[in-house]
């Protein structure tokens, strides 16, 4: 199994002299399966550069899991590639919202307007497919199985969990680890915490295991403290994750769009300091625009 990261940075892109090493597209992970099924984890600005890689490839079907519905997920799907190239086959996977009970088609019919786009979806000529998920329901795509994993964000979020030949690898997409939202001395603490112990244990025991673990890391503690309920994770708690799930790798991602270059390795440089690996520890890495990784 191969992956390739396309896009690693969270919220908004961001390009410029100060993200060139790192990237400044937003979300998009190319995973390929080893008989070379193309599963592409969601569709951030990343994704348009990865349609131009693939030419060689048409008429192709690809595979798109959507984490959630955010702009940073989704911005780049009206600028795939393969949509505009009759004979090619594009699924796209994701969550039904809860709310609207609207499936995951909206996601590309919503940006497809003329208010919004200048090409309708009925104008493309690929095939497309919808799939809605549901949580933990497995998906096989030739010979690698992708499982949906319910994390914490303020909208309904799917990590998604690969697994080809014996290697696996888990993408969070934007979560928030489970917390307390009662103070230790309210009543409601202790019957509260055992929901959160159950909710943050069923995402370890879903993920036990996996050789490579690629986490929304946007802040670092102190930043968390002004946005807790944002819905994202922080260095520290990215480790905890790896730690607890017995992962072999950490690729840390969704990096502050604020962050430059350099000040995005001295906070993960405090991170490692605050988190000194031992024996058995995974081994901790910033997703970098353009980083392949085999298993």
């Amino acid at each position: 199994m191969k992956i390739k990261f396309w896009g690693v940075r969270g919220s908004i892109a961001s390009p410029g002299p100060a993200t060139v090493k790192y990237g400044g597209n937003t979300t998009c992970i190319e995973v390929r399966s080893d008989a070379g099924e193309l599963i592409i984890l969601d569709a951030g600005t990343g994704i348009f550069p990865l349609s131009q890689s693939l030419f060689s490839e048409f008429p192709l079907t690809a595979h798109i899991f959507n984490t959630h519905t955010h702009w940073d997920h989704i911005q780049g799907l009206p600028f795939f590639i393969p949509f505009f190239v009759p004979g090619n086959t594009v699924k796209i996977h994701g969550a039904r919202d809860p709310v609207s009970q609207k499936g995951i088609s909206e996601i590309l019919t919503a940006q497809l307007q003329y208010r919004f786009f200048p090409i309708r979806e009925a104008e493309l000529k690929s095939d497309i497919e919808y799939f809605s998920l549901a949580e933990g329901e497995k998906v096989t795509v030739g010979d690698a199985t992708v499982t949906p994993v319910m994390m914490n964000h303020p909208v309904i979020n799917f990590g998604y969990r690969i697994d080809c030949n014996g290697k696996s690898v888990f993408f969070t997409g934007d979560h928030e680890p489970v917390r307390n939202i009662y103070a230790t001395d309210d009543e409601e603490h202790a019957e509260y915490q055992e929901m959160v112990d159950q909710q943050n244990g069923s995402i370890l025991k879903a993920i036990e295991g996996v050789d490579v673990i690629i986490a929304d890391s946007s802040y670092t503690p102190e930043e968390y403290m002004q946005k807790v309920g944002w819905g994202h994770g922080t260095f520290d708690t990215c480790i905890a994750m790896a730690k607890g799930a017995k992962a072999k790798q950490l690729y840390c991602t969704h990096h502050e769009p604020t962050r430059s270059d350099g000040a995005l390795e001295a906070v993960f440089a405090e991170a490692l300091s605050r988190n000194v690996r031992h024996a058995g520890d995974p081994e901790y890495f910033l997703a970098q625009e353009g980083l392949e990784i085999e298993l």
